[in-house]
Order: structure tokens, then C-alpha cells, then sequence
């Protein structure tokens, strides 16, 4: 490529990072990566009534955890006022663009009236300066505070080869002459959008379909300010597990949410990548190889499906294959936000080994480890099934020999096999009444194994208060 690449992401803090907006941000940092180039990010806060500080802390904490880290920025509109304002006064010298006196009542009759006669309702460039027909404009009033108006070009196409869905023709009598500025002075968003895209020497746009419309007034400004004109990609719209639109109840929530709901972001990501792009039938991959196969060829025009099952699938495959010492402190932080101190957080490292190849979540992995660090109390209806008279006479003949043997899974087995020789008993009978009583639920991993990590003092504490 001719000019090295610079994508950019630029979320409005309206409100948190979504799947969808992470997906966009995802592709263009990949691409930048891929080529060797910049990727670049951008608040768009000119929305100052929407835009919170909260929601701008969400977006950074969200592009945190996922490692999407940026090479410049981030950026702030609000803090680039002067110079959108510079190049609205240099249109206004030239041309390009001009001041519009019309009241927001004067325009709604207008436009009723178009719809009364079937045209599309749009601006009809009544303060338009037109010295072609020799209209002539009426003196502006001198209390009214005029918007900024883009001077369109009426005649002619702007055309795009979309990298995504493909060559893209509008006709500019489809277009009006849109405000650029409004009464107050402060730019609007296809504006603002066009000068930073100028001013970062953006080279690939690559963002959302719902975007495609303002893509030919933002092509029509950049010309009109004999600026580069990006390429442009718009993904298509990712749609719910029931084929409708996503929403919050199919994932349309703060990518944050699934951090708290135990994901791992390498677990997202991967599950993201696949989101409307493939390569061959590539399930599983890093973040590395993403990047080396990455491009827009390969992203389908059509509007992906997102699937739970399979990011489920994803997280547990990533779990199994996490280094324990990561998840130990995974696990710890989440105990702790449930009021759970631990003493010595190393202790976790045996349990998320033992637990994380039955778990989905980080949540079901603290769940699983979480008996291992507080006092259990097993429900009145545990005991009564499983801790009977016979059950409890075999568990004190397994304390006993548990109290003497190599804290070892052969000499803990030998000890269970011996108890169970001793009292007449089979596995079951003892095995789960020893779940119930050391972790105060009947399933687990493998009874010997359970031992093993709890250590002689916890089990042998533990039987003791049960019995």
C-alpha cells in the first residue's frame, strides 16, 4: 500500500462498549495490525446532553480488557471546538458552505407540504446561494441566530467501493444541504467526523452499516475541503441467537458484563473475530494469528448471527487451557467481591486445576472453589439424606485412618477402600456422604482428588464438626 494504514475506532459515550461496537473495534485495530499500521482512538462527546464521564470510563475499561490498545489517543472532540470552527468560517469564505435563517417551524411546514405532494421531505434550499439562477435572498433577519449549511453539489453521483458490501452509488439529488453547525455554533457529527478523519490522516473507515448513509455527505465534505477520501468498510448488524436484533438479552450488554459474568476477553475476542469474518473452518486461535489472516475480503455482506452455545464453548476451551496461576487470581478477586478473605491466595492454585475442566465460567469456577474456603453448613435435607447413622459411623472409621496415611491420592484411596471393607459399604455410600460433609454438596470431582487439595487439616476439621 502506497500510504501506511491508519483505521480508526471513535464510540459516542452515550452509554457502555457493546458487542457490536467491540466487534468494530476489534476489525480496525486488526487491520492496522495486520498492515503494519496505526490504529487510533476517537470519543466522539459532541453530544454534550448524552455523553458522560461514566460512559467514557466504560469504553476505556472495556478496551483495557479486551487488549485493544491504541496507538494515538484517545482523542476528544469537545477539545477540538477551535479548530472545526476554523474550517467552518474558511467554507463560509469560499463557498462551500453558508448560513441558513429558516425556523424550525418554517422548515416543518415545509416539509408537511412536500409530503402532501409525495416528494421526500428534505431541505429546499431556500437561504442557498445561487447566483447561477439569480435568485435573490432575502435580508437575513438580525434576530435570528443562523445554523451552517453544507452546500451539496445537485448534479452527479458519489460512489464508493465498499470493502464489505461492495460498490455503493447515491445520487446528490438524494442529498440535501445538511447543517454542519448549528444556531449555537457547535458542529454536528458528519462534520466533526469528516475534519478528524482529515486531521488523522485516516486511510480506512471501517465501522458499522448503520453508518452507510452518512457515508456519501461525509465523502461530498471531504472533497469539498480537497481532503483524502478514506476507504470505507460498514460490517453488517449482528443479530440475536433467535435470528432478531440483538438486544440486551442476547448479548447486546456492556462488554464489562462479561467480565462479571467469568469470560475471559480471550474468549471474546476469538468469539468476535468470528462474528461475520472466516478463515476456512479456523474455530480456535490467538489474537496473533487473527492478526497474520485478518482482512476485509473475507467479511461476509450479510448480517452475522451471534450464538451463546458457541461462546460458551469458546470460554470453557479457554478455561481448560488458562495457566492456574492466572485463574488463582482470577478466582481470589472474585471471592474477595463476595466478602470471602483468603489468607493465602496460593492455596486456590490446586482447586481451579482440579475444578477448571468442569467449570464455564470464572463465576462456576468461584462457586466450585468457594467451599474450600469458608466453614460449610450442609442444609438440614442434605443431612438428612446423606449423613445417617451409617453414613456418619463410616466417615469417623475414615477419619481415623485418614488422620495417619500419606496425604496422597494412593494412600487416600487405600484409606476410602479400607472403610469401605470395614463397614460393609460400596463407594457411594461412603463417597457421597463425604461430599456432603466436606463441601456440602453430593458431586464433585473424583473423591480422592477433593482430599488431596483440601489437605489433612481441612478434611479432618471438617468430618470432626459433622460428626
Amino acid at each position: 500500500m502506497s500510504n501506511p494504514v491508519r483505521t480508526r475506532f471513535a464510540p459516542s459515550p452515550t452509554g457502555y462498549l457493546h458487542i457490536g461496537g467491540a466487534r468494530t473495534a476489534l476489525f480496525a485495530w486488526a487491520y492496522a495490525r495486520r498492515h503494519g499500521g496505526k490504529f487510533i482512538l476517537r470519543i466522539e462527546d459532541t453530544d454534550v446532553a448524552r455523553s458522560t464521564p461514566e460512559a467514557v470510563q466504560a469504553i476505556l475499561d472495556g478496551m483495557n480488557w479486551l487488549n485493544l490498545d491504541c496507538d494515538e489517543g484517545p482523542f476528544y472532540q469537545m477539545q477540538r471546538m477551535d479548530r472545526y470552527k476554523e474550517v467552518i468560517a474558511q467554507m463560509l469564505v469560499e463557498g462551500t458552505a453558508y448560513h441558513c435563517y429558516a425556523q424550525p417551524e418554517e422548515l416543518e411546514k415545509m416539509r408537511e407540504a412536500q409530503m402532501v405532494r409525495k416528494e421526500k421531505p428534505r431541505y429546499d434550499g431556500r437561504w442557498r446561494p445561487a447566483p447561477e439562477s439569480n435568485k435573490t435572498l432575502p435580508l437575513p433577519p438580525v434576530d435570528v441566530a443562523p445554523v451552517v449549511r453544507f452546500r451539496n453539489p445537485v448534479n452527479g453521483l458519489v460512489a464508493w467501493d465498499d470493502q464489505v458490501k461492495g460498490r455503493i452509488e447515491i445520487s446528490n439529488t438524494e442529498l440535501d444541504d445538511f447543517i454542519i453547525a448549528r444556531a449555537d455554533g457547535t458542529p454536528t457529527y458528519n462534520f466533526c467526523v469528516v475534519v478528524d478523519d482529515w486531521d488523522m490522516g485516516i486511510t480506512h473507515v471501517i465501522r458499522g452499516d448503520d453508518h452507510v448513509n452518512n457515508t456519501p455527505r461525509q465523502i461530498n465534505l471531504l472533497q469539498a475541503l480537497r481532503a483524502p477520501v478514506p476507504i470505507y468498510g460498514h460490517l453488517s448488524m449482528i443479530l440475536g441467537d433467535d435470528g432478531t436484533k440483538l438486544s440486551k438479552r442476547h448479548g447486546a450488554v456492556s462488554v464489562m458484563q462479561y467480565d462479571e459474568d467469568g469470560y475471559l476477553p480471550e474468549a471474546v475476542l476469538n468469539y468476535l473475530a468470528r462474528l461475520g469474518w472466516s478463515h476456512g473452518d479456523e474455530e480456535v486461535f490467538t489474537m496473533e494469528q487473527f492478526v497474520q489472516w485478518f482482512d476485509l475480503d473475507h467479511i461476509t455482506s450479510s448480517a452475522a448471527q451471534f450464538n451463546t452455545e458457541k461462546l460458551n464453548w469458546l470460554n470453557a476451551h479457554y478455561l481448560k487451557e488458562a495457566d492456574d496461576g492466572r485463574l488463582m487470581l482470577e478466582v481470589g478477586n472474585r471471592l474477595a467481591r463476595r466478602g470471602i478473605p483468603l489468607e493465602s491466595i496460593a492455596s486456590l492454585e490446586p482447586v481451579v486445576a482440579l475444578y477448571k475442566d468442569r467449570v464455564g465460567t470464572l463465576n462456576e469456577l468461584t462457586d466450585a472453589s468457594e467451599p474450600f474456603c469458608i466453614t460449610i453448613h450442609p442444609s438440614a435435607k442434605m443431612r438428612e439424606t446423606h449423613l445417617t447413622d451409617t453414613a456418619c459411623h463410616a466417615l469417623q472409621d475414615l477419619r481415623t485412618r485418614l488422620a495417619n496415611c500419606d496425604w496422597e491420592k494412593p494412600a487416600l484411596s487405600q484409606a476410602l477402600k479400607e472403610t469401605l471393607t470395614a463397614c460393609g459399604l460400596k463407594m457411594p455410600q461412603v463417597a457421597i456422604p463425604l461430599r456432603v460433609a466436606l463441601l456440602g454438596q453430593p458431586q464433585s470431582p473424583a473423591i480422592d482428588a477433593v482430599l488431596e487439595v483440601m489437605g489433612r487439616e481441612g478434611v479432618l476439621a471438617r468430618l470432626a464438626d459433622i460428626i
